[in-house]
Formats: C-alpha cells, sequence, structure tokens
C-alpha cells in the first residue's frame, strides 16, 4: 500500500503528454536515427569501394574533359595552355581530350591552338569522341536548367571514362558533377574552374525577386514560387559542394572565384588561384602614344546574358542624357563592344 502511490505515479510519468516521455521519446528517435544513418554510411563506402575495386585501372595519361574544343573563349585557351604545361612537366604522359566536336582531329586541335591562341604544344593530343554531347547543352532543359545539365554532365563523363580512364582527369570546363563519378574511376580529379556554377549572388538576386536571365519574370512575380526556386538552390548549392569536395587539386581564376568556391566546397587547403594565361604579346607593340580624337571606348565580353553587356550600352545612353539635360559639353566618343556569341566572332558600335 505505501508503495502504491509511488508505482501510480512512475507509471502516470509516462503518459504521452508528459514532457519527459518527450524527452526520452526524441532521443530514442535520435538514437535510432543516427544507428540508421550509420548503417547506411557503411553501407554506401563498401558500395563505393566495390564499384572503384571494379573499376579498370587507369592509364597512366591525362584526360582533359572539355566537350566545346571549338567554343573560341577563354576556357579553351586554358585548356591548351593546361595540355601544353602537363607537355613541359611530363613529356612522356599522353594527353587526351574529351570532345563532342566530331570533327576534330588531333592535327587540327594542335593547329587551332597555335592558330587561334599562339599556343604550340609539343604534339597532337589524343582525341576521344563523346556522342552524348546533347545531355549538357542548355536547350535540353527548358526548365531546372542548371540540375539537368549537372545531371547530363554526369551521363557524359560516364561515356568519356567508359571509352578511356586516365590517371589524371582534368576538368576544364566547369563540370563539378563529374567528379565522385572520376573518383569512382579510380582518376586523380583537378578542375580549373572559371566560374562557379551557384553562388550565393545567384540565391540573393531570387530571394530579392529580381528579374533577370536566371530569374524570369513569372517566378520574380510570386512569392511563393520564389521560395520554391530558393529552396531548389539550396538544395542544388549543397549537392554543388558535396562533388566539388571530390577535386584533388582545385584551380580558380580569380579570389572572387576562389571565395565563393572555398565557401561551397570546403576544400581551401586545395583550391589554389591561378590567373588566366592572357596573351599580351600584341598589345604590348601597340604604341602608348597615339591619336585619341575622338575618344573611343573600348569593351570586350562575351556576348553572354550573364555579362550584362547592355548596361555598358546603358552607361553610354546616360552620359548623352547628361550632357543634354546639363547642358555641359562633353567630348564625344564612340564606344565599340567587340566579343563572340558560340563560335564566331562579332563587333558592334554605337556613338
Amino acid at each position: 500500500k505505501k508503495l502504491y502511490p509511488l508505482k501510480k505515479k512512475l507509471y502516470c510519468s509516462r503518459s504521452p503528454t508528459d514532457p519527459d516521455f518527450g524527452v526520452a521519446s526524441m532521443a530514442i528517435f535520435a538514437g535510432l536515427l543516427t544507428f540508421v544513418s550509420t548503417l547506411l554510411a557503411l553501407a554506401l563506402r563498401h558500395l563505393l569501394r566495390l564499384l572503384r575495386s571494379r573499376a579498370p585501372d587507369p592509364a597512366a595519361a591525362a584526360g582533359f574533359f572539355h566537350p566545346y574544343t571549338n567554343d573560341g573563349g577563354g576556357g579553351e585557351r586554358v585548356l591548351w595552355c593546361a595540355v601544353r604545361a602537363v607537355q613541359d612537366l611530363c613529356p612522356d604522359l599522353p594527353c587526351a581530350v574529351f570532345t563532342g566536336d566530331a570533327d576534330a582531329s588531333p592535327d587540327g586541335l594542335a593547329a587551332r591552338a597555335l592558330d587561334r591562341f599562339g599556343v604550340r604544344l609539343l604534339r597532337p593530343p589524343q582525341v576521344v569522341y563523346l556522342n552524348k554531347r546533347k545531355w549538357i547543352e542548355a536547350s535540353t532543359y527548358p526548365r531546372f536548367t542548371m540540375i539537368g545539365q549537372s545531371l547530363g554532365s554526369v551521363y557524359l563523363a560516364w561515356e568519356a571514362l567508359n571509352k578511356f580512364t586516365p590517371q589524371f582527369y582534368f576538368d576544364t570546363s566547369g563540370y563539378a558533377f563529374t567528379y565522385p563519378l572520376a573518383w569512382l574511376f579510380g582518376c586523380k580529379v583537378l578542375c580549373y574552374t572559371h566560374y562557379p556554377t551557384i553562388s550565393s549572388d545567384m540565391a540573393e538576386r531570387v530571394k530579392q525577386r529580381k528579374s533577370m536571365y536566371n530569374n524570369n519574370s513569372l517566378i520574380s512575380g510570386s512569392i511563393w514560387l520564389s521560395r520554391c526556386k530558393v529552396l531548389y538552390y539550396t538544395i542544388f548549392s549543397w549537392l554543388y559542394g558535396l562533388v566539388g569536395s571530390c577535386a584533388h587539386l582545385v584551380m580558380v581564376n580569380s579570389s572572387w572565384t576562389r571565395s565563393h568556391i572555398v565557401n561551397i566546397w570546403k576544400v581551401p587547403e586545395r583550391t589554389k588561384r591561378v590567373y588566366p594565361p592572357c596573351d599580351t604579346s600584341a598589345l604590348q607593340m601597340l604604341p602608348l602614344e597615339r591619336s585619341t580624337t575622338p575618344p573611343v571606348l573600348i569593351s570586350v565580353a562575351q556576348f553572354r546574358p550573364e555579362k550584362v553587356c547592355q548596361l555598358t550600352i546603358a552607361t553610354k545612353s546616360v552620359t548623352r542624357s547628361y550632357s543634354s539635360l546639363t547642358k555641359v559639353a562633353l567630348p564625344f566618343c564612340s564606344l565599340l563592344s567587340s566579343g563572340s556569341w558560340s563560335s564566331v566572332g562579332g563587333i558592334c558600335t554605337c556613338s
């Protein structure tokens, strides 16, 4: 009888509405979740080891994943400078280029590197042709373009590495989602990142509901669609950091890119800043003293949405409007905008 109140109290304390019961339940749930997560992690680790053990032994070669070898931009120059650097450092190490250009040939690529960029290769690279390049084209994914192209690059890299598995996998085009696959094939993964696929700036624009090239007015005009896109960007950013951390060596082209890559990939000790190999020899031949009448403003950039080339033209228009409104005579000048789109160069002029 004396113990009955104590027993009653103990039994009553296990009521689901009791706070202690909730804490105990959460502790049990957390323990089970930790146990299951540990088992899944061990199983995944074992699976990755199994897949890696069954992968073919990599060939003693450097493979450059660059699906577009005729874009004519700075990325292609980095490709050929990297190939030449490897040839200088390891003369006996073969170099191969993974490309989706069906008309590319070893001698043709070597000639292009010399004619277009002034980079003389010690010997023509091997060429590995890719037939699935359409899976990384933006036109294939009208919606969810980033994740579509990223997953498509994995499929393309699967084709590439099954055709030829190099000891060193060098990505010069920014396809970070291919790094875990290259790691599974036993490759050492190196990359040169010109621009992060996603950055905090992009997510911030969506949060502020700004209509831009990567955020159309339909989404920016809806608070719920904007929130969904922010969630999409958050998940993609986490995945981008996960796959990027698989690289053994990361090279970036600027301090701005490095800060974003370090923030997302979390591998600062493996991230090195290597400025782009710009050829200024032709510019050095220009005389410093020359006529500046009328003055000419020159803007050099690729004609791509993210370059916001129209801002340069808008600035020129504002200058003209300011002169008209304030009656302040400003010197006449011309704006020369030079760049390229796709593989075709172009120049446009406005006064």
